[in-house]
């Protein structure tokens, strides 16, 4: 699948704009860490793409969130990677994300949430006015953005990355789509 075609398949599932916005900032972050990692960038952005593909027909039984996407996706014929990093996103399954790729994933998805709400509270309310540093400082606050949980973005560690080089990768790269993101 091309990412034109995965995007197409992501506004046919998808009809919450924010959603939308969500799964765009995960696939420039995904497309950032691949190439950081000299890994197959189209097949890790399609991946960030369509993490979410079911959350609007799970969003009332979170059990079945990335179980229904991931079978979406086997359906489609999508490679078996992709398939498996979908399902393992969503920590309710306590299945652990295997390849660098899924890690990759696991850690990006409540990182852009983070990244989010560090610069809706900016005066400016825009991405490209955020460092790294303030949202650095906002993962410390346990209080702020409490659903992006902080012990799932720290597992960037297991990908080989500190937290701030973390941050900083998956900043740039939503910063790069800005305008996409409406930031």
């Amino acid at each position: 699948m091309k990412k034109e075609q995965a995007l197409k398949l992501v506004k046919e599932k998808i009809k919450n704009r924010n959603l939308i916005k969500h799964s765009l900032a995960v696939e420039a972050c995904m497309k950032a860490l691949a190439r950081h990692f000299n890994e197959d960038e189209e097949k890790w952005e399609i991946t960030g793409l369509l993490h979410d593909i079911d959350y609007e027909e799970t969003k009332d039984d979170p059990d079945k969130h990335s179980i229904l996407g991931a079978e979406m996706l086997e359906k489609l014929g999508l490679n078996e990677e992709i398939v498996q990093a979908v399902r393992a996103h969503n920590e309710m399954h306590g299945m652990a994300p295997e390849s660098l790729m899924a890690k990759s994933l696991f850690c990006v998805d409540p990182l852009t949430g983070l990244i989010v709400a560090a610069t809706l509270v900016l005066p400016s309310k825009k991405i490209n006015d955020l460092t790294a540093e303030n949202v650095l400082n906002r993962f410390k606050e346990k209080a702020f953005a409490k659903g992006a949980k902080r012990e799932i973005i720290a597992k960037c560690s297991e990908i080989d990355l500190s937290l701030e080089k973390f941050i900083e990768i998956c900043l740039k790269a939503m910063q790069e789509i800005s305008d996409e993101l409406e930031l």
